[in-house]
């Protein structure tokens, strides 16, 4: 091996591909590689077939490059592992042993992963927020989720929400009631055509909500030209993502409170007014600055599993490990199932 320590494998799975990277627990050298064909979702929720099929060539040769051997360790973390991740649960664990001599998996919640990647395994809350948004926090002794209910149901204050709100208020001057933004208007017809085809181009679409997102920079352009309409918008997401963060925030004396995802990329527009609100929502609280992404957030946990340091609390749906015997680690001080 080119490092010391068991081998890992850490595995990120998104809306924008599969990224994988294999090293050891020593925190030696990591060879990374990435594929941009998402994993499939159907009936059964995310497909664990077709993510083994994408996995399974990038891992041998990860593995080969890093020097780690057949890896002791894997850890997937999935977006929509929490709601859609049942087949992952049930059959992934058996298929990284059989293709790959995995010993011990955790298979995590994207939203887990953005945490660590954030954080580490320290008490506070994170908001993650790109084409969607969700919070979690956690005390070590357990985890605490709100909103990431998909862009019909929530993810209030996210890209797509943003997006939406912008094209409503684009439409409404297109329409001459009130609330509408002439700005907003020329904005998305400079993007997308002319306003009265809009829904014809929007809703048969199967990625309404990354189309939706896309408006997003533009809503968070015209705020930061002064544009009211833009800049109430922005205010109104500020007010969802601290609502969401104040429901997750565990009570620790001067907790911490990160920001992980694209949709921060907007700057101050967005920034100015969360701050406000987080003041207001969590008084004593302190923002930081995200210490890495998601993908980070997997090495860092299977880097501990591998050193045989990992702290952090299980969760049926969130943050699932089995140990080398098939059994289910609830809890990360070891209790089995």
């Amino acid at each position: 091996m080119t490092g010391s320590g068991p081998g890992f494998l850490a595995v990120d799975s998104g809306g924008s591909g599969l990224r994988v990277v294999a090293g050891t627990g020593g925190r030696g050298p990591l060879a990374r590689a990435a594929s941009d064909e998402p994993v499939r979702t159907g009936a059964r929720g995310i497909d664990p077939a077709h993510l083994m099929e994408r996995l399974v060539p990038m891992a041998r040769a990860l593995c080969a490059e890093a020097g780690t051997g057949r890896p002791e360790v894997a850890v997937v973390g999935a977006a929509g592992m929490a709601s859609l991740g049942d087949a992952l649960r049930a059959e992934l664990p058996d298929a990284l042993r059989r293709e790959l001599g995995v010993r011990r998996v955790a298979l995590a919640a994207d939203a887990v992963t953005a945490y660590v990647g954030a954080l580490g395994p320290r008490p506070g809350a994170v908001v993650a927020a790109g084409t969607g948004l969700i919070a979690i926090g956690t005390d070590l002794t357990g985890w605490r989720r709100a909103d990431g209910w998909g862009h019909l149901l929530g993810d209030c204050g996210g890209g797509a929400w943003i997006g939406r709100a912008g094209l409503e208020a684009a439409l409404r001057a297109h329409d001459g009631r009130r609330g509408g933004s002439a700005r907003l208007l020329a904005s998305a017809e400079e993007l997308f055509g002319p306003a009265a085809g809009l829904p014809g181009r929007l809703y048969p679409r199967t990625d309404r909500p990354a189309v939706l997102a896309s408006f997003a920079p533009r809503v968070g352009a015209c705020a930061a030209d002064g544009d009211p309409v833009a800049v109430e918008v922005l205010r109104a997401a500020a007010r969802h993502m601290a609502d969401s963060a104040a429901a997750v925030c565990p009570a620790v004396e001067e907790p911490v409170v990160a920001l992980t995802g694209g949709l921060f990329r907007m700057g101050a527009a967005l920034l100015d007014p969360l701050d406000e609100e987080l003041a207001g929502r969590l008084p004593g609280a302190r923002r930081i600055t995200a210490e890495g992404d998601p993908l980070h957030g997997a090495v860092r946990i299977a880097q501990d599993l591998a050193a045989g340091s990992f702290t952090l609390p299980g969760d049926e749906r969130m943050l699932c490990v089995t140990d080398p015997a098939g059994e289910r680690v609830t809890r990360a001080t070891g209790v089995r199932t």
